[in-house]
């Protein structure tokens, strides 16, 4: 993310104020932890605006495990699993090491509660 993105977040209020330390601005933990949550829900295909409005609302403990899983969203993650689509809004990711046979039970289980289909 370069710079100039981090100050039209915090000038849009996406992120808390800048802590000055002389004449620098500092970056804590908790700004890190806004700009992975923007990240992961822009990923996911969320605008700005809807960004925006989700992180007025959300606890700072909520943002931070939100910013946890950006890693779900890294190229070499991605590459590595393997992701199915259930749906237009449902998607599954499972390692290699989930065996082909609990696999398909999985995907079947899924699927009938898509279908609202009770078991």
């Amino acid at each position: 993310m370069n710079l100039r993105k981090v100050r039209y977040y915090t000038q849009l209020g996406m992120l808390p104020p800048l802590e000055l330390a002389g004449n620098k601005r500092v970056y804590t933990r908790r700004h890190l932890d806004h700009l992975r949550a923007i990240l992961t829900l822009s990923k996911s295909g969320e605008t700005l605006a809807q960004i925006q409005s989700k992180l007025e609302t959300m606890p700072e403990a909520e943002i931070a495990g939100l910013g946890e899983r950006l890693r779900f969203f890294q190229p070499e993650h991605i590459l590595a699993n393997e992701t199915l689509v259930l749906s237009e809004d449902v998607m599954l990711t499972l390692t290699p090491r989930v065996p082909a046979e609990l696999r398909s039970e999985i995907v079947a289980a899924l699927g009938k509660v898509l279908k609202g289909e009770k078991q």
